[in-house]
């Protein structure tokens, strides 16, 4: 059977469901494709699910420091149960999902498809025996766990971000490798929940985009909790051990192992571009498999985009739903919106989060042109030491001609929200004089801002 539509979306990710709405909404014949689970990996198993399960990480912690605070539980060791956990981030996922479903269905022009949809033509997709056509296609079909070719990985069992949502047990030892945000938020989570926790890093430093200080304060706050952490490892070859995984790498010339009961692996992800037909449609790659576009996510071949993960522009849940909010202005809006006007932001959620935003040290440094640079701990916060939790500083780099905020990197209590008020001044394009001059409220986080940036000195050499 051949259907035409005035518009296909392939993916229901944070891109997809929402320009879905708005060109239904416009009055266009609409086809939504979805293979598996509406609301994508933000909803499923990446940004709702696992920061649920932070908050359960965070309580159980926060029970067992009770003691800090003045508050007496008896001394009885915690106990966490797991399928509780997991329970409740269940709800909390379903929630989302009925809930994005059921909008999704109140739109009359709006057809939701499930199915895996592939291009037989560059204006045509098939769906099982079904096949579709629209001059509009636009493409958010997201992405998934990348697993090596590792020897021996394909004769042990493992787990990804995906399948560690049905964990409903704890793991006695837990072996993660990879230490960037992902690997990083499992590990201070099931350290939390009570699991033997290692993280295996082949850069010789955590969340190496990150700047030196950051990545080793980072270290020390989750080794202080009892993870252990080795970087710079190479040469990884995984094999049975009894119930467990048994993993050998080579770290500073020397050949080790470590054992433990569950491997976890967190080294990337990779576009869901394999088996979506983009030979048939003439789409052009990149060598990473992402769907090459342009600055307002047009693909090489005219009527069809890319959005999300599937283009290699954004890596996030914000980003996926900036290009939503791209690719609608200019269709619909009269728009001239670009990728490159968005300024570089996200967070690590551990606990205490890593808010970042713009250019790290390093890139600043690669400008070229004199910089400010000012460095704040938190332990100088009130906030922070009213709650117990002074971990972390606060760091701001700045253009010292044009007094324009380069980037920030902010770690420690609330910093993830924090971090949104020199974001806002950057896309404002306001001097830092701006927040130096703003009377903030005590006592909070934000209040320290100006202090911060009356600590500003010249990024001199390395």
């Amino acid at each position: 059977m051949h259907q035409h539509y005035d518009a296909i979306i392939i993916g229901s990710g944070q891109s997809g469901p929402f320009l879905a709405a708005r060109l239904a909404a416009a009055g266009m014949k609409t086809a939504l494709i979805e293979r598996e689970h509406f609301g994508g990996t933000c909803v499923n198993n990446g940004c709702i699910p696992t920061k649920t399960l932070v908050a359960s990480a965070r309580a159980a912690q926060v029970v067992r420091r009770a003691a800090d605070y003045g508050i007496d539980i008896g001394g009885a060791a915690i106990k966490v149960d797991m399928r509780a956990v997991k329970a409740r981030k269940d709800a909390v996922v379903n929630q989302s999902v009925d809930g994005l479903t059921s909008w999704l269905e109140s739109f009359a022009g709006l057809t939701l498809i499930r199915g895996h949809a592939r291009f037989v033509g560059p204006d045509r997709v098939r769906v099982g025996a079904d096949e579709l056509s629209a001059p509009k296609i636009f493409v958010n079909a997201g992405g998934r766990p990348s697993v090596p070719d590792w020897p021996g990985i394909a004769d042990v069992p493992y787990l990804t971000n995906i399948s560690m949502m049905e964990v409903d047990f704890l793991p006695e030892h837990l072996v993660i490798v990879g230490g960037s945000y992902i690997g990083l938020e499992f590990a201070q989570m099931y350290r939390r929940f009570g699991s033997r926790v290692t993280v295996l890093e082949a850069s010789p430093r955590l969340i190496a985009r990150e700047d030196p200080e950051v990545s080793a304060a980072i270290r020390a706050m989750l080794e202080a909790e009892g993870i252990e952490v080795r970087t710079g490892v190479g040469q990884l070859a995984m094999s049975k051990a009894g119930e467990g995984v048994r993993v050998g790498f080579d770290l500073a010339g020397a050949s080790n192992s470590i054992e433990g009961s569950h491997l976890l692996l967190a080294v990337g992800r990779h576009p869901n571009t394999d088996d979506l037909g983009v030979a048939a449609a003439g789409l052009a790659l990149d060598a990473r498999g992402y769907i090459q576009v342009d600055d307002e996510l047009r693909s090489n071949v005219p009527g069809i985009w890319a959005l999300g993960d599937v283009n290699g522009r954004g890596a996030f849940t914000h980003t996926s739903y900036n290009d939503y909010e791209i690719v609608a202005a200019n269709l619909l809006d009269d728009g001239t919106r670009r990728v490159s006007d968005r300024i570089s932001a996200y967070a690590l959620f551990t606990d205490p989060p890593l808010g970042r935003i713009g250019m790290t040290e390093a890139e600043v440094r690669a400008r070229g042109r004199p910089a400010l640079v000012a460095s704040l701990p938190m332990a100088r916060v009130g906030r922070a030491k009213e709650r117990g939790e002074t971990t972390g500083f606060m760091k701001v780099l700045v253009d010292a001609e044009t007094k324009r905020l380069l980037g920030a990197s902010l770690l420690g209590i609330e910093a993830d929200e924090v971090v949104h008020v020199l974001l806002m001044v950057m896309a404002a394009g306001a001097p830092y004089t701006l927040v130096q001059r703003t009377m903030g409220i005590h006592p909070t986080v934000s209040e320290l801002l100006p202090t911060l940036f009356e600590g500003l000195k010249p990024l001199g050499p390395v």
